[in-house]
């Protein structure tokens, strides 16, 4: 675990600009809206025959994920060559922190090797905030997920999604179902919700897989499903982490389907124009039931089309709000 300052501090210049993007939570609800904004304006480009823009040209974004991921380092991949980046995916595994050197070693060589742009994975909660603060500060440091902490592009991809297929957040009531404990998306996506305005956020999870005094961030917490569920207008299920788990948490699999999976059911004692949503990758059968992933009121598909465009909106203000605090240093004198 590393020790973590007030991260509006290191994630925003003096003009108050994004130039790192490390958590969703302190973040205002401008920032969130231009950032959600800025998405909004990439969403249509996968349909182009030119799926490109200039903004990165030039520019170089080096990968960094110390934990395994499929989806999240493809579509960071793919955001950063449709902003027409140089990317270099690097496979910690293989790499010299394999061989004894240093994380903050590995970092000082890719900096000078002139990288702009770490998106950065890692399994200690607090890494990316310890990159930006402490280590590259000049380099923009996106958080693709630091343990049980923080996966704030994966929260902002689910407000694209609901804000395009729901509009305003005002008269929402949203569930977030399954393992909260282990989720740093359901982290994420509290704080999001609660900054963009949302009318009530309900977790719904077995005693063992919510975390302590969840209360205190402004949630309604049932351990009934099918209370909890009543008149919902979003569904947020999540991915059992089973990767983490220590002990028991749960009797099995089957048995969390039985109490806690989206079946259709469970679904039809949400709002009639609910709509589904889940992180992937999916256990179907286990969080959720097939019908429901790939039914009519999934938004899971969407969620992967939007997750370009919002890591496309987060890496062009953190490369612009870092051009524009290297020219206030300049003129400063610093």
């Amino acid at each position: 675990m590393f020790e973590q300052t007030d991260p509006n501090q290191i994630q925003l210049n003096s003009e108050g600009q994004l130039k790192h993007y490390l958590t969703t939570e302190g973040l205002s609800r401008e920032i969130l809206t231009e950032i959600l904004d800025t998405a909004d304006s990439f969403v249509d480009m996968g349909e182009q025959q030119v799926k490109k823009v200039p903004l990165l040209r030039g520019k170089t974004v080096v990968n960094l994920f110390f934990e395994s991921s499929t989806r999240t380092l493809s579509t960071f991949e793919l955001a950063a060559k449709r902003l027409s980046a140089d990317v270099l995916n690097l496979n910690i595994s293989t790499s010299s922190t394999s061989k004894g050197e240093t994380l903050k070693d590995t970092l000082m060589t890719l900096e000078a090797m002139h990288s702009d742009m770490f998106v950065v994975r890692h399994s200690d909660s607090g890494a990316a905030h310890f990159i930006a603060e402490h280590v590259t500060p000049k380099v923009a440091v996106i958080n693709a997920g630091d343990g049980r902490h923080a996966h704030p592009t994966q929260a902002m991809l689910d407000m694209l999604t609901i804000r395009r297929h729901k509009g305003d957040f005002a008269p929402l009531t949203v569930a977030i179902v399954g393992d909260i404990l282990h989720s740093r998306v359901a982290r994420s996506q509290i704080h999001a919700l609660r900054t963009l305005g949302a009318a009530e956020i309900r977790v719904i999870a077995p005693q063992t897989l919510l975390p302590r005094h969840i209360e205190a961030l402004g949630v309604r917490v049932f351990t009934d499903m099918e209370q909890g569920m009543k008149d919902v207008d979003v569904v947020m299920m999540l991915r059992l982490q089973k990767e983490r788990m220590n002990s028991a948490l749960l009797p099995s699999e089957s048995e969390f389907y039985k109490l806690y999976g989206l079946s259709e059911e469970k679904l039809a004692l949400a709002h009639p124009e609910a709509v589904v949503m889940h992180p992937g990758p999916i256990n179907r059968g286990v969080e959720i039931a097939s019908s429901v992933a790939d039914g009519p009121r999934s938004l899971i598909l969407d969620q992967v089309t939007n997750g370009i465009a919002v890591r496309m909106a987060v890496m062009s203000m953190s490369m612009s709000g870092q051009a524009t605090e290297k020219q206030l240093q300049l003129k400063s004198g610093e």
